[in-house]
């Protein structure tokens, strides 16, 4: 009798990788409708993510399979992800990420599936803003996540940098003046990208010694502990200023997540295709919107192996076309490296 007992349990599982893997493997490799897969995502939740089914029941007064309407999807805190390893269905990670988060600070986990899948989407991500990978030479200033190593970012842009290598690309670890020299030796048709945290970035005024036509500057993360914050216009306003370019760029991305957002100036972030973001009231979180100002409330289809659909501690706005600002973190969160100021 155990044995059968033990046997249905494997098919079981089975049957939760297919479904789960299945429905990842479409939304890398295939054309859908994101609504019709953000419900299925659901759905698929509901039935094979615990935590996330719970969570979500305890909520909605009436669950009926199926519903029909993306308002009605409840949003799990991102704050679980200190206290759970969040997984739909029974699978091993093959890496586990972890936020930076500040000194002391309970820190995020993110269980990975499959890290060739994360790294495919990301690549597809930032094709779909900037073109092809290997039409730049990337020089990462990310000090604090190279020495953190399980970091979301480090293993995306370390992937970047691994497929155009022979470009020039490589991380820089505070030698600004090597920075300049490969800047000012740059000789091709493949743009320079600087991708750099915040902090780093402002180390960089008064050391750079490029012209605004021989670089972009992609900023991302804050101060992790290092620098006072500051608000993105703060931040891009003195950036500009003291770098000497015109324009500053933005990643939007999270350990939570396993898609990212990316703005080409100005503050305003356009997410991948993978990616939805809606807006719910601080003081009413289970009303969500598409449109406003309010909490960020982000569907990722490609988080299917964890949780898709995820309410951050970050304040912004969402606008009609799905793009959108970010204004600052919740006064009630707890402070992390990307925290900034709410303006009033």
């Amino acid at each position: 009798m155990k044995k059968l007992i033990d046997k249905n349990e494997e098919i079981t599982k089975d049957i939760e990788l297919d479904v789960v893997d299945n429905f990842l493997n479409e939304i890398i490799n295939h054309k859908w409708c994101f609504d019709d897969m953000a419900l299925r995502a659901f759905h698929i939740q509901m039935k094979y993510n615990p935590l996330y089914s719970s969570f979500a029941q305890s909520l909605m007064k009436k669950y009926e399979s199926p519903i029909d309407n993306l308002d009605d999807i409840v949003f799990l805190p991102i704050s679980l992800y200190k206290q759970h390893l969040i997984k739909t269905g029974e699978w091993q990670p093959e890496i586990e990420f972890y936020s930076s988060g500040t000194t002391g600070a309970n820190t995020s986990k993110h269980a990975i599936k499959s890290v060739e899948i994360y790294l495919r989407n990301s690549k597809q991500i930032f094709e779909s803003f900037y073109g092809p990978l290997e039409d730049y030479t990337i020089l990462a200033l990310l000090p604090s996540y190279f020495e953190q190593k399980h970091s979301s970012l480090l293993h995306m842009v370390g992937s970047f940098i691994e497929r155009t290598k022979e470009n020039g690309s490589r991380f820089i670890l505070g030698d600004h003046h090597l920075l300049n020299r490969i800047v000012e030796n740059h000789h091709g048709s493949n743009k320079v990208l600087i991708w750099g945290v915040s902090y780093a970035l402002l180390d960089l005024i008064g050391h750079c010694t490029f012209r605004d036509d021989q670089v972009i500057i992609l900023e991302t993360g804050g101060m992790k502990g290092r620098r006072r914050e500051m608000t993105k216009n703060e931040l891009h306003s003195t950036l500009t200023q003291g770098l000497g370019v015109s324009n500053i760029h933005s990643e939007y991305g999270m350990t939570e997540l396993s898609s990212q957002a990316y703005s080409l100036g100005n503050g305003l972030f356009r997410p991948g295709k993978t990616m939805c973001v809606y807006i719910s009231d601080p003081n009413d979180p289970l009303t969500i919107k598409k449109n406003g100002k309010g909490v960020l409330n982000i569907i990722d289809l490609t988080n299917i192996h964890s949780c898709c659909f995820i309410q951050t501690e970050d304040v912004g706005e969402v606008f009609s076309d799905g793009s959108f600002r970010i204004y600052g973190r919740l006064d009630t969160s707890q402070l992390r490296g990307c925290n900034m100021l709410y303006p009033s």
